[in-house]
């Protein structure tokens, strides 16, 4: 049940949001290229067309459905450890910093199937930029090109570039991620049940979740992106080498490259997320109780 409704839920997410994603990406890993999310926007069309924009989708689509499902799936089986490690009964309900504790130790379940899809999908939204510089040779631009690739330089554990990296963004970022949701529909429910809430209430909060999620790791995720990028191109530094690389080079403001259109992706993809998921989910309960 809570894997059909985050499917649901993942795929709202990547369709409303795969754009944006793309720019992010872009930005991130080659800053000096783009001056901004509009001329990024221009110079993606001008370059490889509208298609541009959704480089990537599929394995974006495998990523989130498997992440979130994942993610879904291990926050309950979370929740009651939190309630156990609290001393809360089976079926108590937990605070709103509980529940965001619960989510952040779900999401380093979900980092495992996240961060090979991630890896393809990366790949792609800037293979354009990689063989344009000269650091790759000019190729198929597919995910199967992409991933046999990985497997005959690097091995299945090279599907594997930059755990660390997913880890260290997942597990603080869902906790402001649940965090966040849970004070939204907190607020909007002013004392009545969460789960009275209509569609406009989930979706402000869902995406107020997933901006609290990426002002709280997007360095991280700006350093995870570029491992997974330039190691098409040879050994390329681990975090620790990476951040310290980018400090040095090209200074903080690097680190927030492509923020922006990460937070307009963030609130309507996050929403469309929390949505899909509650409404699917009470859904196939209420149907449930009729059997």
């Amino acid at each position: 049940m809570r894997k059909t409704s985050t499917s649901s839920g993942g795929t709202a997410c990547v369709m409303t949001g795969q754009p944006f994603d793309t720019v992010k990406v872009k930005m991130q890993t080659f800053p000096n290229l783009y001056k901004g999310l509009v001329n990024c926007c221009i110079k993606t069309y001008t370059q490889v067309g509208f298609r541009g924009f959704y480089k990537g989708t599929t394995p974006a689509l495998i990523a989130n459905i498997a992440e979130n499902s994942v993610l879904f799936m291990c926050y309950g089986f979370c929740q009651q450890i939190v309630r156990k490690i609290v001393g809360l009964e089976k079926n108590s309900k937990l605070s709103d910093v509980q529940n965001a504790a619960a989510g952040s130790f779900a999401s380093a379940f979900a980092a495992l199937v996240l961060c090979p899809t991630e890896l393809v999908k990366c790949r792609l939204q800037t293979m354009y930029e990689m063989q344009t510089s000269g650091k790759i040779a000019e190729g198929q631009n597919t995910v199967w090109s992409v991933v046999k690739g990985i497997l005959r330089k690097d091995g299945p554990l090279g599907f594997y570039h930059g755990l660390s990296s997913t880890l260290l963004r997942e597990v603080p970022g869902y906790f402001f991620f649940f965090g966040g949701y849970e004070l939204g529909r907190s607020f909007f429910a002013s004392g009545k049940s969460k789960d009275e809430l209509g569609p406009i209430p989930l979706m402000l909060s869902g995406g107020f979740g997933g901006i609290c999620l990426w002002i709280a790791v997007y360095p991280v995720d700006c350093i995870k992106s570029r491992i997974q990028v330039l190691s098409m191109s040879g050994k390329q530094a681990g975090f620790i080498g990476t951040f310290a690389s980018v400090l040095k080079n090209e200074g903080i403001g690097a680190l927030y490259s492509g923020l922006k259109p990460t937070l307009i992706r963030a609130f309507p993809a996050n929403g469309a997320l929390f949505l899909a998921y509650e409404y699917s989910r009470k859904l196939m309960m209420s149907q449930f109780e009729t059997y």
